[in-house]
C-alpha cells in the first residue's frame, strides 16, 4: 500500500477527528484571507480615490472628515464656503485645475453632488460614457455604474432627491417618521402661538425646504463606466443645483468644496498657506489626510492580528490533538510496520504526511472560504466605503499564508512522530 493511501485510510478511519481538525484549519486561513484581501483593497482603493486633485478646500473643520466627504462621498461635508473661493483659487497661477463641488442632498442614500463636466476628463481621462452624455443644463445627471445597477436607472428617468445624506425605503419608517412629525408640528405650533407667531408659519418655514427638493426634477442623461473607485455609487449633476432646489440668489451662493490640481508640489504649498485658516476655510493636503486614514485603518489591523494568532494556536493545537489521537491508536499498527521491515523514516512519514495532509485540505477550503466571503462581502464594503474589494486577487500574500500553514502542520506533526520514530519495534507492538 502507497504511502499516501495509507495516510488516507488513517484520516478516514477517524473521520470525525480529521473533519474538526480541516475545519479548524480552514476557518483561520480564511479569515486571514479576508483580512488581507480587505487591506489590500483598502490601501489600493484609498490611494486612487482622488486621483490627481493633491489639495482640496472647505470648511474648517477636520481635514479627514472633508477629504473623505469629498473624494469618497463618506460622512457630512464641513460646512459650506463662500464661491468667491473659486475665482480665488481660478485666478492662481500655479494652479492647473479647479473644480467646485456642492453636495448634502442625496438619492435613496446615494450622494448628490454638484460638480462641473470637466472633473471627469481631468480625473479620468478621455472615457467614454457607458451610455448616454455628459449634463449640460441644470437638473441633467450622469449617474455612477454602481448606482444605475442598484437602483435599475436608464437613460431619460427623472427622480427627485431628499435633503440629507441618507433617506429611508421602507414605507414603516417613512409611516413612523410622518407620525412623528405630526406630533412634533403640534408641539412646535403651540410654542409658536406662545411666541407671538402663526403655527402655519412655523409649520410652513420647516417644511419649505422639503417641498422644494420634492419639485426639483433631475433627469438622467448618462452612465458612467465602472471606474472602480466611490465615483461608481454618486450622482453628479451641475454645481448650481444645490441653489437652483433653493432658490437662493446670487449673494448667498456658496459651495462645499473646491478640488485642486496644482501645476507643481510647490503651488500646492503656497495655496495652502494663503488659503488655510483664513476666513473659515482649510486647505487640506489629500495624500496626508488618507495616509492619516490608512494609519488608523493599520491600528485596527494590529488588533485583529492578536485575534488571527489565537486563531492560529487554536488550529496548531487541533492538529497536534489529532495526531497524538492517532498515536494512541495505531501503535500496534506501526509495531506491525517496523516488523515487516519497514523503516524508522516510513513511520515519520506516515505520521507527519497525515499532518500535512490535513492542513492543506484545510488550507485549500480555507482558501476558498476566505474568497468566497470577500465575493460576498465586495458589495456592502463598496456601498458603505467605495471600496472595491476584488474576490479573485491573488497576492503575495496567498504565499505566505499557504507556507505558513503548512509549516504550522508539520510542526503539530513533529512531536508525535519523533515519539514513534524513537520507539523500538517491540515496545510498539507490546505497548
Amino acid at each position: 500500500m502507497s504511502l499516501f493511501k495509507l495516510t488516507l485510510r488513517n484520516l478516514l478511519h477517524r473521520r470525525f477527528l480529521s473533519l474538526l481538525t480541516v475545519c479548524a484549519v480552514a476557518v483561520t486561513v480564511a479569515f486571514i484571507v479576508l483580512l488581507s484581501l480587505s487591506r489590500q483593497s483598502v490601501e489600493q482603493g484609498a490611494k486612487k480615490g482622488y486621483g490627481p486633485f493633491d489639495l482640496v478646500i472647505g470648511a474648517a473643520g477636520s481635514e479627514t472628515q472633508l477629504v473623505l466627504n469629498t473624494f469618497y462621498h463618506i460622512g457630512a461635508p464641513t460646512g459650506n464656503i463662500p464661491l468667491a473661493v473659486l475665482d480665488q483659487v481660478d485666478q492662481d497661477q500655479d494652479v492647473d485645475k479647479a473644480f467646485a463641488m456642492t453636495t448634502g442632498d442625496n438619492y435613496k442614500g446615494f450622494p448628490i453632488v454638484g460638480m462641473d463636466s470637466g472633473y471627469f476628463v481631468t480625473r479620468y481621462g478621455d472615457r467614454n460614457l457607458q451610455d448616454g452624455n455628459l449634463y449640460a443644463h441644470t437638473g441633467e445627471t450622469i449617474i455612477g455604474s454602481y448606482v444605475a445597477e442598484s437602483l435599475g436607472l436608464h437613460i431619460g428617468d427623472t427622480f427627485t432627491g431628499a435633503h440629507g445624506l441618507v433617506q429611508g425605503d421602507s414605507h414603516e419608517t417613512a409611516e413612523a417618521e410622518h407620525t412623528e412629525e405630526h406630533e412634533e408640528d403640534h408641539e412646535e405650533g403651540h410654542a409658536a402661538e406662545a411666541a407671538g407667531d402663526s403655527p402655519d408659519e412655523a409649520h410652513d418655514e420647516e417644511h419649505g425646504e422639503e417641498h422644494a427638493h420634492e419639485s426639483f426634477q433631475y433627469t438622467v442623461v448618462g452612465i458612467l463606466p465602472a471606474l472602480n473607485t466611490p465615483d461608481d455609487r454618486a450622482v453628479f449633476t451641475t454645481v448650481d443645483y444645490a441653489w437652483a432646489v433653493h432658490g437662493l440668489p446670487p449673494e448667498e451662493r456658496e459651495i462645499t468644496a473646491v478640488l485642486v490640481k496644482p501645476a507643481s508640489l510647490l503651488g500646492a504649498h503656497d495655496l495652502k498657506e494663503v488659503l488655510d485658516g483664513s476666513n473659515g476655510v482649510q486647505a487640506a493636503y489629500t495624500s496626508q489626510a488618507v495616509s492619516d486614514v490608512l494609519n488608523a485603518v493599520d491600528q485596527g489591523a494590529q488588533l485583529l492580528s492578536v485575534l488571527t494568532a489565537l486563531c492560529v494556536i487554536l488550529a496548531a493545537i487541533a492538529i497536534l490533538l489529532s495526531l497524538i489521537a492517532a498515536v494512541g491508536e495505531r501503535t500496534k499498527d506501526v509495531g506491525l510496520l517496523r516488523l515487516l521491515g519497514k523503516s524508522r523514516a516510513y513511520v515519520w512519514l506516515t505520521l507527519t504526511s497525515e499532518g500535512l495532509l490535513v492542513t492543506a485540505t484545510g488550507l485549500i477550503a480555507g482558501l476558498l472560504l476566505g474568497h468566497l466571503g470577500a465575493y460576498l462581502l465586495k458589495d456592502a464594503l463598496f456601498a458603505q466605503a467605495g471600496i472595491q474589494i476584488e474576490p479573485y486577487q491573488w497576492t503575495p500574500d496567498h504565499w505566505l499564508i499557504a507556507a505558513g500553514a503548512l509549516s504550522i502542520g508539520l510542526l503539530s506533526s513533529l512531536g508525535p512522530a519523533f515519539r514513534m520514530y524513537r520507539m523500538h519495534p517491540l515496545a510498539l507492538f507490546k505497548s
